[in-house]
């Protein structure tokens, strides 16, 4: 084989006790309603391999321990840390008073585009993931920071949620880490 792969023991991952112990990115993940347990579960997964603070779960976003959640996390809801809040107001408060920058992806007037983010205005950083069908909620959108937009160039308004993470979790890692 040109390209053999590399077993999974010899790519150096962490193990549970090693992520909880390890310096963290500065992001907090906000999931404001969500209601597929398969995107909870995929987020928890990315999450982990950004080395993602904590994931704030918010209103009828479900937590583990769940059958489903735990389908696509395949174990990250053990490593990665997480909260849950009644309502994403709730959590927005929280994070506003550990000194935390708020941001929501969405799109929306005022917005920053992805790859035009600048971060170095604050040290720590939470991103607001709207519900599959809404978004943002409304209410939440004027509690907000700042508004963060994924450059799209086809003909769909939005991307599945897991994917919105996925884009947008790496693109803070690359910028918070300096790689």
């Amino acid at each position: 084989m040109k390209f053999p792969k590399i077993a999974n023991d010899a790519l150096g991952r962490l193990d549970v006790t090693g992520y909880k112990a390890a310096a963290k990115t500065p992001l907090v993940i906000v999931l404001d309603n969500i209601r597929s347990h398969n995107n909870v579960g995929s987020v928890f997964r990315t999450a982990d391999a950004f080395l993602v603070e904590a994931i704030y779960l918010c209103g009828y976003t479900d937590t583990p321990p769940h059958r489903d959640i735990h389908k696509t996390a395949l174990g990250a809801t053990e490593s990665v840390d997480w909260q849950y809040f009644a309502t994403t107001a709730e959590a927005i408060q929280a994070l506003k008073a550990d000194g935390y920058h708020v941001w929501a992806i969405e799109q929306a007037e005022g917005r920053t585009m992805l790859n035009d983010l600048d971060l170095s205005t604050a040290s720590k950083h939470a991103v607001i993931f709207g519900n599959e069908v809404n978004g943002v909620d409304d209410a939440v959108m004027e509690l907000v920071d700042g508004v963060i937009e994924i450059p799209q160039f086809g003909t769909k308004h939005s991307l599945n949620i897991s994917v919105s993470a996925g884009i947008v979790i790496w693109e803070f890692w690359k910028k918070l880490s300096g790689k």
